[in-house]
């Protein structure tokens, strides 16, 4: 699971000019990796909050806006962990908060695509245990 949202990340994120410009260079990697690494924390604990997988995506395929609790409750580690490890000014992490709520449909509509079996829920399933040993409780 992390690595299908690493990789959502680096597109929605380095194709962000107003992002890019922002990240400090040679920093961009580590920028992106934190951003997936919140998103995947985010995803594992909204899970459990919302009922499990299949709801939590279900409501994020559903289309969110960036007045939603579950994008707010993501959007706000994110922002949180970049300005404190990166330094990166509001603008950055707004431009980035502001690209989760794509990100996340993105990540829903890919779990949910039987034509696509690069994320399911039983793959998404399967990583939460690596997230803080949280996995047990997502199961269902």
């Amino acid at each position: 699971m992390f690595d299908q949202i690493l990789d959502m990340v680096k597109q929605q994120v380095g194709n962000n000019p107003q992002v890019r410009s922002a990240i400090p260079p040679g920093q961009e990697d580590a920028v992106h990796q934190e951003v997936a690494r919140q998103v995947a924390a985010g995803v594992a604990t909204q899970a459990h909050q919302q009922g499990g997988v299949g709801e939590l995506l279900s409501k994020l395929q559903g289309g969110l806006t960036s007045n939603n609790p579950i994008t707010n409750a993501i959007e706000g580690g994110v922002v949180s962990s970049l300005a404190s490890k990166f330094g990166l000014p509001p603008a950055a992490t707004g431009a980035i908060a502001a690209a989760l709520p794509s990100l996340l449909q993105k990540f829903a509509h890919k779990a949910n695509d039987p034509n696509d079996p690069s994320l399911t829920h039983d793959s998404i399933k399967n990583s939460l245990p690596n997230l803080g040993g949280l996995g047990n409780l997502f199961n269902r």
